[in-house]
């Protein structure tokens, strides 16, 4: 026990509150895979939101539903696209 609190204040406190407040078990909550950490966003590409939309390619598609346009593609994932009205 004293060797190892002697060992801990010889390390900087930086390092010691880096190890201790990033265990496996904060970063990984639910069943300890690394998906992805606690508070950071998953990255997924979302859908371009515009007043304008067109398709981009041949292969973008539109598709109207619950009275919005949208522009899907089958051939580029970044074509993605949804007409949303701003309603002041």
């Amino acid at each position: 026990m004293l060797r190892h609190l002697l060992s801990a204040a010889s390390r900087p406190v930086l390092s010691r509150l880096r190890t201790s407040s990033l265990s496996a078990s904060r970063l990984y909550p639910f069943n300890g895979t690394p998906s992805t950490p606690v508070g950071q966003p998953h990255l997924v590409r979302g859908m371009k939101v515009r007043s304008s939309v067109k398709r981009l390619c041949d292969g973008c598609s539109v598709v109207i539903r619950k009275g919005r346009v949208y522009i899907l593609c089958t051939k580029n994932p970044k074509h993605k696209q949804v007409r949303v009205l701003a309603v002041i």
